[in-house]
């Protein structure tokens, strides 16, 4: 299956996606980061934004939705503390708010995609979820 994308979406995430990364190499400077395998997850994303993604199993949705949450959750977090410090129309608030947006849309999206592939899997193995790990889903 595939994950379309838009530049606006790949931008937000994999320039949010690369704060999560580097905020995790320095929570010794006392910065507040994601759990380690999400941060694993993360980096493990980055390279595949370059256009659509392509999505060939449940299990590689599931990574894909993890790191994407992460990312979301990074994104809102940070928008929160922008929001207090200064104002919603500061401009690091803006900008923050619009990553936040196409994120969270991607995320949508795959929260979607992971339904179908479930039903599938589901309707495939008989009601088995453990047998769906070697199906694939072709673009």
């Amino acid at each position: 299956m595939i994950l379309r994308c838009n530049f606006e979406e790949l931008r937000a995430l994999a320039s949010a996606g690369e704060t999560v990364v580097s905020a995790a190499e320095h929570v010794s400077a006392g910065a507040v980061s994601a759990p380690a395998e999400g941060v694993a997850k993360v980096e493990m994303l980055l390279p595949r934004l370059t256009g659509d993604i392509g999505i060939e199993t449940l299990d590689d949705q599931r990574r894909v939705r993890h790191a994407v949450n992460v990312i979301v959750t990074d994104l809102h977090t940070r928008l929160d503390q922008k929001l207090i410090e200064f104002s919603p129309a500061h401009e690091d608030a803006v900008t923050l708010y619009f990553d936040y947006g196409h994120s969270r849309s991607v995320l949508h999206r795959l929260d979607q995609m992971g339904a179908e592939m479930e039903a599938i899997v589901d309707l495939i193995t008989g009601g088995n979820p453990e047998q769906g790990g070697a199906i694939s889903f072709p673009d």
